[in-house]
Order: C-alpha cells, then sequence, then structure tokens
C-alpha cells in the first residue's frame, strides 16, 4: 500500500544513522546457517544491510577472497578494476575488498581522483581493456591479462544498503554460474570464521593500488555512441540530476567536454540522502523510474528541455519532459528502439535484433515488428543481453526497470552492462536530431500501436511458495482464459533463449502477466499489461492471482 507521504521530502525520523551503519558493519558476526545473513547473489550481486547482519565485513572479506579464487581458476590475470557508489556502506566494504585483492596480489586499479565511480565506468573500462580480445561469452580465451572488475553498490536501494556485483572479462553481470560458485565459497568461508581469506592492512593496500581515470575516458568516449554534437548544436536545455549518486562528478564533466547546456540540478552527495523525496512506500529509495522518488525534479520540468535523473551507481535511467513529467520505463525503450533502429545508427548490423526481458511492455513487440526486426525476448535480468551487445548482433537490450545500453555508431561494444547515463543523454540526442521529445514521440507510437495500460503489484508469498512458483512447468497452469480472452501461451522459459524464467508468463491476444518471487521479500511480483485499458488490465491483475494460486496448489 501506498504511503501517504510518497513524494513528500525526507524528514529527520526517516534518515539512517550512518555511524550506527558502519558501526554495526565491523561488529556483526553473521550466522552461518542462518540462510537470511548468508551471501546470495541476486540479478544484480549480493545486497544486505549491516544493521540485518546480511551486508557485513565477514560477507565481504569473504566474498572477495572467493572471487579470487574465481579468477585463478578461470586463469583471469589481468587488473581488476573496483569501483563504489555513495551508500554509507560501500566506503567500509570498497576497503574490506582492497585488502583481500591486494593480499591475492591482484593488480587493482581504483579510481585516480578517489571518485565515485558508476557501474556503466566500470563495464566500459573492462572492455577498453579487453578491446579485441572478449568477442563473445563461449568463446572468451583464458589468461592473457584480461579484466575483470567489482562494483561496490547495491543500485537503487534504501541507504541502509549495501551491494557487492562481480562483472567478469566480458564486462557485463556474472552468469548464475559464477556468482552460485562465489556465494558458495564465500559462505564456506564464513562457516570457517574466514580461515583461508588473505588480508593485508588497510594502508598497505591502498599504497600497493594504481589509479586510473574512469571519468575522463568514459566522457572522452561518448562522441562515439552518442550525437553529442547535434545535442550540443540545437541548444538542448538539459537538467541532470545525480539523486546523490556516483555520477555526480560526471554530469559536469559532460558538460564542458563537450559543450552542453546541462546544469547539474543537484550536486550534493550525503549517505543519508536527506534531499530526496520519500518513494512510494514512505522509503528513501533512490529509483530514477519512481515519480515519488523523482518529484523534486518533475517539479522542474518547466526549467529544461530534457530533465534525467540516476540511480546510485548510474546503471539506471529516468526521464522527464516539460510535456509529460517522468516517463514510463517502458515507454521510453519503446521511443528509444524506434529511434535508434529506425534509422539512426546506420553502422549497427541491418539483422541486428531487439533485446527485451520477458516483462517488458508489448509495445516493444509492436515496434519491432513494424520495423521488420527481431525480437529476442529473455529473462529477468541485464545478463542475458551481454553475448548480443558483445557481438554487435543485439545492439540493444533494455529491461522494463529502467536499465538499458547499445552499441557504439559503429556497430562495436560500449558497455554490457545498463548506463543510466548513456540512456539519459540519448533522450536530448532525440529531441536534437528529431524535433520531439521522447514523450511526445511515444504518443505518435500508441496513435499508430495503441495504448497499454501496464503496473506491477505484489501479492504475498512465503519462502515455500515462491520456491515452487520459481519451478512451474505450463502443465501447472489449468486456466485456458485470461479476462475473457483464451491464453495463446503458457511460459516457464523465455522465448528468446529458452532459459528459465524463475517464474510464470501467460499471453493473450491483447494482455499478459508475469508472476515472479521476489528474492528479498514475502511476495511475488505480478507485471501485467492490457491494450484494451485499464479496467482489463485490472482484471488480468485479479485473475492473475487465482491463475498463480491454482497452479501452486493454494
Amino acid at each position: 500500500m501506498s504511503s501517504s507521504r510518497a513524494g513528500q521530502p525526507a524528514e529527520p525520523r526517516d534518515l539512517v544513522d550512518v555511524a550506527a551503519l558502519v558501526t554495526a558493519y565491523y561488529t556483526r558476526e553473521p550466522d552461518p546457517e542462518n540462510v537470511e545473513e548468508q551471501v546470495a547473489f541476486g540479478t544484480s550481486g549480493h545486497r544486505g544491510s549491516s544493521l540485518r547482519t546480511s551486508f557485513n565485513e565477514a560477507h565481504i572479506l569473504a566474498t572477495t577472497q572467493a572471487i579470487c579464487d574465481h579468477r585463478r581458476e578461470q586463469g583471469y590475470d589481468g587488473p581488476l578494476f573496483l569501483g563504489r557508489d555513495t551508500h554509507g556502506l560501500s566506503e567500509p566494504a570498497w576497503s574490506s575488498a582492497l585488502e583481500v585483492l591486494v593480499a591475492n596480489e591482484v593488480t587493482t586499479l581504483v579510481d585516480a581522483g578517489d571518485r565515485y565511480t558508476p557501474t556503466p565506468a566500470v563495464s566500459h573500462a573492462i572492455l577498453t581493456a579487453n578491446r579485441g580480445r572478449v568477442t563473445g561469452v563461449a568463446d572468451m580465451p583464458a589468461g592473457g591479462g584480461l579484466a575483470d572488475g567489482i562494483v561496490v553498490t547495491p543500485s537503487h536501494n534504501p541507504p541502509t544498503d549495501g551491494g557487492f556485483k562481480y562483472n567478469p572479462p566480458h564486462g557485463g553481470p556474472a552468469d548464475s554460474d559464477a556468482t552460485t560458485a562465489i556465494a558458495e565459497r564465500a559462505n564456506a568461508y564464513i562457516r570457517a570464521g574466514l580461515e583461508g581469506v588473505r588480508r593485508v592492512p588497510f594502508a598497505r593496500a591502498r599504497a600497493a593500488v594504481e589509479g586510473y581515470d574512469f571519468l575522463g575516458r568514459y566522457v572522452e568516449d561518448l562522441p562515439n555512441v552518442l550525437d553529442l554534437a547535434a545535442v550540443r548544436e540545437a541548444g538542448v536545455r538539459i537538467g541532470a540530476d545525480p539523486l546523490g549518486g556516483a555520477a555526480v562528478d560526471y554530469w559536469g564533466a559532460i558538460a564542458e567536454r563537450h559543450g552542453l547546456d546541462l546544469t547539474v540540478v543537484n550536486p550534493l552527495v550525503d549517505p543519508t540522502w536527506r534531499f530526496m523525496t520519500l518513494d512510494w512506500d514512505g522509503k528513501i529509495r533512490m529509483d530514477c523510474s519512481s515519480p515519488s522518488a523523482m518529484a523534486s525534479l518533475i517539479e522542474r520540468r518547466d526549467e529544461y528541455d530534457i530533465a534525467t535523473g540516476n540511480d546510485a551507481d548510474s546503471d539506471r535511467h529516468g526521464i522527464v519532459t516539460p510535456d509529460a513529467g517522468l516517463m514510463n520505463p517502458n515507454h521510453y525503450l519503446a521511443v528509444a528502439i524506434q529511434y535508434l533502429y529506425g534509422g539512426a545508427r546506420p553502422g549497427w548490423r541491418p539483422d541486428g535484433f531487439v533485446g527485451k526481458t520477458l516483462v517488458s511492455s508489448s509495445m516493444i513487440d509492436k515496434v519491432a515488428a513494424d520495423l521488420g526486426r527481431r525480437l529476442v525476448e529473455v529473462p529477468v535480468g541485464f545478463k542475458w543481453f551481454v553475448p548480443g551487445l558483445l557481438d554487435g548482433s543485439g545492439p540493444f537490450g533494455g529491461e522494463e526497470s529502467a536499465g538499458a545500453s547499445f552499441l557504439r555508431t559503429d556497430g562495436s561494444v560500449w558497455t554490457t552492462d545498463k548506463d543510466g547515463i548513456l540512456l539519459a543523454l540519448l533522450a536530448s540526442e532525440i529531441l536534437a536530431r528529431t524535433g520531439k521529445t521522447p514523450s511526445q514521440l511515444y504518443d505518435e507510437l500508441t496513435a499508430k500501436h495503441g495504448e497499454p495500460a501496464y503496473a506491477r503489484v505484489d501479492a504475498p508469498a512465503d519462502r515455500e511458495a515462491k520456491a515452487k512458483l520459481a519451478r512451474l512447468s505450463p502443465q501447472d497452469v489449468t486456466a485456458e482464459s485470461l479476462a475473457g480472452e483464451p491464453i495463446t501461451a503458457k511460459l516457464t522459459e523465455a522465448p528468446g533463449n529458452h532459459a528459465p524464467i524463475g517464474g510464470l508468463k501467460v499471453v493473450t491476444d491483447s494482455a499478459w502477466f508475469a508472476a515472479r518471487p521476489s528474492g528479498t521479500e514475502d511476495v511475488y511480483k505480478i507485471y501485467a499489461e492490457s491494450f484494451r485499458g485499464a479496467d482489463h488490465l485490472a482484471q488480468v491483475q485479479a485473475e492473475a492471482k487465482d491463475v498463480v494460486s491454482a497452479a501452486l496448489g493454494s
């Protein structure tokens, strides 16, 4: 249920006690037999809070040692790029990781200016180091100086949380085989009281690492993936809000280096995020796709031609236009695909496919079909887009949660992780080259293809029910119709790559729903869409719960 304070400025009672948060990181010891206190990698690494004893020093020391072991086993002996965002737990975790990496004789590269480092800048650095040698996931060579990376971030999670994710030499999120092995070994180290974890004092570790100009190299390279000259010549007035995140220094550098009319709306960094407006549930959360979290920027939309926001590690984007306010991420993805594949990138492969997650809008399906492009629908998780981005066969990959990336103008790889800075700047390129805002272009798409109603809701589910949902087969679904229409597909594997979706998707001619268990809460998520309006969507959502309950036998 939404909070009555959603969209309102944070008050002192909403703020985390950063000193208590950091103290808990160093003093609380996880119970290795308590599943809630074990290392567990979701779609974007291990996340937790020191206050819940799920993100503490032992977790990070053990996980970093497990990553070092994994590197040795895989033959990755090049440098490791280590970045961090602005969360209060990121600095301590970054320090712990450094102590273990140096003790394991891993050449570690950190930001030369001691800045925060966006996720896309780490992916860009890995791919730059490995350029010409990593052309695909399956044929990735072993050894020979291949670089990889770690980003210390829980993304858009609340200020109480910390996160730790590993990016192998392909530059994108590690696959489940790697993360499962890393998590299992990390938990074994914790059970053994960290015996076998190598570590040196922080002062020695800090003195041993090398500096890397993440910001300069990323910013300098942008004209190879975007038409910033068009943005500059059109005089697009841009307002960029890093939401107190890792892009805070990047936006000013982009404006200066490329001569853009760009204002950094809020240059403040504060681990309590006291300047945020509260999210839908009354919590502070740096979700740039949330109208509540983005309320302060939305209020200022008339000051800019395009206003944008990023989450704490800058892998997500929020697009605000004067005519529409904050765009739904699905709407913007559809517009970006229409623009990029519709002639703006002639250097891309003419047979390149469009990548989307199975919970993204079917408007994307209609746009891809209209463009004559093959659509590849994959499970949730950006890792599924990595192969297509690496070899150029899938020039664009996007998620409904406001994460996407795409190729350079010459069709070569830019990043294989989500790049919120890139997608934010693309909105200004679209305006500069078409004379229309992305929201105006979306209106044109709905005039042509119809207007979908889309929403996500949660339904209660205990651990047993969530586990059963993740293991469903199509045969478990006995329903033959949904909201008055025959069911045309019952999916537990993604049609684009036949990978398990960890849940269920049910499709009709004009609607669909997908149900997936939450990795952090006792709920499952129902994503649903209808091209027959809001009332039909509500009917789809209601019947979706019945379909899932019947399939689970509850």
